[in-house]
């Protein structure tokens, strides 16, 4: 019984970062990247990995020592275990994918301070078990990778008529917009407008189901 709360907790853990507390559409958290690499969705795939280690881990190894750790330098204690795992991340792009990371090495050196990771970090790993902290940083990293890989994947498809740099079967007009900046932003708004609108239409749903038997029973 103990383990099937503890799988759970978790399940509800991985949830609630994912959709819940999705950190694009809930907590509008991270968009520098969303803005800066998201024009192709190698770059993107990439920085999603190397986020999704950091934050795991991060979060893991922070849940093992935050009864070590004392309370006047937790920040300092967090942004090194951070710095730590980026730099292993920076090391195996370096190795394994030299051409993209002289693309997106400035960013990925910014995952240090990523308020994703941070926030992540000390508003959860430092105050739960590592089980469920190993979850709920998979959860805010996931949720916030298929975010920034579904608007790569519309700005490459529209800006170069690519999709992991190889050309489509069909030629679809090619936006110069969806390459820049600007591009990223209005589908960013774009993605966080839909999500918010079907969370609301799906509560207005559940609401008028709870009242209905409640009315029933009135009558």
């Amino acid at each position: 019984m103990a383990r099937d709360g503890e799988r759970l907790q978790a399940r509800e853990a991985l949830i609630r970062q994912f959709w819940s507390e999705n950190p694009i559409f809930r907590q509008v958290l991270g968009i520098c990247s969303a803005l800066a690499v998201t024009n192709l969705l190698k770059n993107t795939s990439l920085m999603c990995l190397g986020l999704i280690w950091t934050t795991t881990m991060s979060n893991l190894t922070v849940s093992l020592l935050r009864n070590y750790t004392p309370q006047r330098v937790r920040i300092m204690v967090q942004v090194l275990i951070i710095a730590v795992y980026v730099i292993m991340v920076d090391i195996a792009f370096r190795a394994f994918f030299p051409e993209i990371h002289t693309d997106i090495a400035a960013y990925v050196g910014l995952i240090v301070t990523n308020c994703i990771v941070l926030g992540r970090l000390e508003a959860f790993a430092n105050k739960n078990r590592p089980w469920l902290s190993l979850w709920d940083g998979l959860g805010a990293a996931l949720g916030y990778s298929v975010i920034l890989l579904s608007i790569a994947a519309v700005r490459e498809l529209l800006g170069f008529g690519t999709l992991f740099g190889y050309a489509v079967p069909f030629k679809p007009y090619q936006w110069t917009i969806m390459v820049m900046p600007p591009g990223a932003f209005f589908l960013l708004a774009l993605a966080v407008w839909i999500a918010r609108a079907y969370d609301m239409k799906r509560n207005k749903t559940a609401a008028a189901a709870e009242a209905l038997p409640a009315e029933k029973a009135g009558k």
